[in-house]
């Protein structure tokens, strides 16, 4: 019997139940990625509803004296929409890391997770379900219709930073006793259920679960599954985990320990995969992550409770070893200003200064904020009377790139236009369309995390994280209100060549100047779906960005110019062939973030890039045509785009237009990529 596992709860259960019990425990790693995912955009759209701008900075001077909509990290927080935000902040990171957890502890059981679960998506559009005006329920926790009052009134939806959703955050990661102390009386029965679980069939699956009650019960009750003894003919024993985990290791991923390039691991001393296929030492390693989980969102919860029956020390606040380190937060997290500077790192010091707190305590402390006044939310700043100007997007005049990005005037009318044309029109085009872009960004993280932990080696899709946050703030920043995530993502259709920006269209119907077509939207190289999507200033080479898998490969021999080309080429580097925005072979082969940002700036190019392949897709396959010169930084991205889009249709034998069509009012209002 395995040192970890409880030795009083279920033992001597006949073998026969091995199968049923499997189920049952698939079931719960499932519902444990669904609550962790659950939460992501939950808190991710009421963090974005503080009111405020940032700058867009890295080691260079792209957007000198620009600033976008939304708020960010701030180093040294000063105000209480800084405090706020550096606070939720904190727990959005530690959620995802919570996600990935839970993720490997899946694989570790023989589960390959889904991030698209119909408990929390609709499986057509991707669209969220489980949030909503009248949604009371958190996904396997707790249905609020069953509590008492002033529980009772809570709604699982999207929402700003105030007095009610802070209610909501708290009791999503509130203790077991605290939440069996606001069920009413004659529901209690539904919730904390006892393993194995009552009239449990082999077929069923996270639909039918019993609620849990709390987020830790639920990890309370995976332990209690893989610590099942049974009888075996002949009086022998064993346990579900012996019976699951026979020492292959599966696919884990590790982002926030990842030591490849410079990172550096967030978490050292904490297991956050497993990494062994010794029997033990991948229990103990479970364990760990379990441990990690339950401390740093509840507290004192069931990491205590099962450290308590095994005899082992218990914690009084979040340990050490589940709290990010500071050093290795600053490493991974440099801060810049706008002229390209190292300044102190504004991620690490918001993570670093609640890593000693967990999730609770977080979001009492924002509560606490709240009480005291001086929060502002985008909805609130709108009901004030204010709309853009620009000299909230630009502090001074000039900038070493100024002339090459739109007016800060212009994206001022873009954001204020974009609400006017839906007051104007009595209607919502677009709050709707903003809205499933935000959804589509969401959905090119989790489309792509269904491949990343079923392909050891794959790529984080880390532009789409940042993508989703930009989508999300733009639509706080423009109409006062959360995105509509229920609406998902347009789907596409099988066999069309859909545009990345406007103007262009791989035929005149699609060029009507309007922005790009609306189902190719995302913002990520992983979730770009097909040729003719690359769109922002991460460029990739006609051989295949770095989430490429062995389905892109077949369409390799389709370039005209190979990895080991010895023409051309700088700086005694191999020369090498990239891709045009707008004008990409197939998915990953081009960059990500369509529509493209009116603003979007090319960095300095690589020191190989020997030119820029075009394609056309005539005849419904790519065809290199010819090539660009490499772009200089500072290089507006559409500006390339339509560079190549002209060319290919003179190669084609047509004419283009005579001047590209002035930026669209979704394209001013969208940031950069980054």
């Amino acid at each position: 019997m395995h040192k970890l596992l409880f030795k009083d709860g279920v033992v001597g259960r006949d073998i026969s139940n091995l199968q049923t019990d499997i189920s049952a425990l698939n079931a719960i790693v499932q519902a444990a990625v669904n609550v962790e995912l659950f939460t992501i955009p939950l808190y991710m759209t009421t963090l974005y509803s503080l009111q405020g701008t940032h700058q867009i900075t890295s080691s260079n001077a792209l957007y000198e004296n620009r600033w976008w909509p939304g708020m960010a990290t701030s180093a040294a927080p000063s105000t209480p929409n800084e405090n706020a935000f550096n606070a939720i902040f904190s727990v959005f990171i530690a959620e995802m890391f919570h996600l990935q957890m839970a993720s490997n502890i899946c694989q570790a059981v023989g589960v390959a997770p889904n991030y698209n679960s119909p408990l929390l998506q609709n499986p057509t559009t991707f669209g969220w379900t489980c949030y909503g005006p009248t949604n009371t329920i958190i996904p396997h926790i707790l249905d609020f219709q069953d509590t008492i009052a002033p529980f009772n009134s809570l709604v699982v939806n999207l929402g700003p930073v105030n007095k009610t959703q802070m209610e909501l955050f708290l009791a999503i990661e509130e203790t077991e006793a605290a939440a069996e102390a606001i069920i009413q009386p004659d529901k209690k029965s539904n919730y904390f259920p006892s393993v194995p679980f009552a009239n449990w069939q082999a077929s069923n699956t996270e639909a039918d679960l019993p609620l849990f009650g709390s987020i830790g019960w639920m990890y309370k009750c995976l332990w209690e599954y893989i610590s099942i003894s049974y009888t075996l003919p002949g009086g022998a024993t064993t346990t579900l985990w012996d019976e699951i985990f026979k020492g292959t290791l599966p696919t884990q991923q590790d982002i926030f320990n990842s030591t490849a390039g410079s990172h550096v691991p967030e978490y050292p001393d904490m297991s956050a995969s497993v990494t062994s296929t010794d029997s033990d030492t991948a229990l103990q390693q479970l364990f760990n992550m379990i441990d990690g989980i339950t401390d740093q969102g509840e507290g004192s919860g069931v990491g205590a409770q099962i450290k308590a029956r095994l005899g082992l020390n218990l914690p009084t606040t979040v340990e050490q070893q589940f709290q990010p380190n500071t050093e290795a937060l600053e490493l991974d997290y440099p801060s810049y200003n706008d002229q390209g500077n190292p300044e102190p790192s504004a991620d690490a010091a918001a993570r670093s200064h609640f890593g000693n707190c967990d999730h609770f305590e977080t979001f009492t402390y924002v509560a606490g904020l709240l009480a005291a006044g001086g929060i502002v939310t985008w909805d609130m700043w709108f009901d004030q009377g204010n709309t853009w100007t620009a000299e909230m997007l630009q502090s001074i005049p000039g900038g070493k790139y100024n002339d090459a990005l739109p007016a800060a005037a212009d994206i001022a009318n873009a954001l204020n236009a974009l609400k006017q044309e839906d007051i104007t029109n009595n209607n919502s085009t677009n709050y709707n369309l903003i809205s499933q872009a935000a959804a589509g960004a969401i959905y090119g993280v989790t489309s792509v995390l269904n491949t990343y932990w079923s392909t050891p080696g794959a790529t984080f899709p880390y532009p789409a994280m940042g993508g989703t946050g930009d989508r999300t703030a733009v639509c706080w920043a423009v109409f006062g209100k959360a995105p509509d995530l229920s609406l998902g993502i347009v789907p596409q259709q099988a066999n069309n060549i859909y545009y990345g920006c406007q103007g262009l269209g791989t035929n005149a119907t699609d060029n009507n100047n309007n922005c790009a077509a609306q189902a190719a939207y995302h913002t990520c190289i992983g979730s770009n779906s097909c040729m003719a999507q690359g769109g922002c200033g991460f460029i990739q080479t006609v051989n295949g960005g770095h989430t490429c898998n062995s389905e892109i490969e077949k369409v390799k021999a389709t370039s005209s110019h190979k990895p080991a080309d010895t023409v051309g080429g700088t700086n005694g580097c191999t020369p090498v062939y990239y891709s045009a925005p707008g004008d990409n072979r197939c998915q990953t082969f081009g960059g990500c973030a369509v529509p493209i940002s009116a603003s979007q700036l090319y960095p300095a190019p690589y020191a190989n890039m020997t030119g820029i392949e075009l394609y056309s897709f005539q005849s419904g396959q790519p065809v290199p045509v010819s090539s660009l010169p490499p772009y200089t930084e500072g290089t507006p991205v559409y500006q390339i785009a339509w560079q190549a889009y002209c060319d290919v249709v003179k190669s084609n034998g047509g004419t283009p237009p005579a001047e590209p069509p002035a930026p669209s009012n979704i394209r001013l209002a969208f940031p950069p990529s980054t």
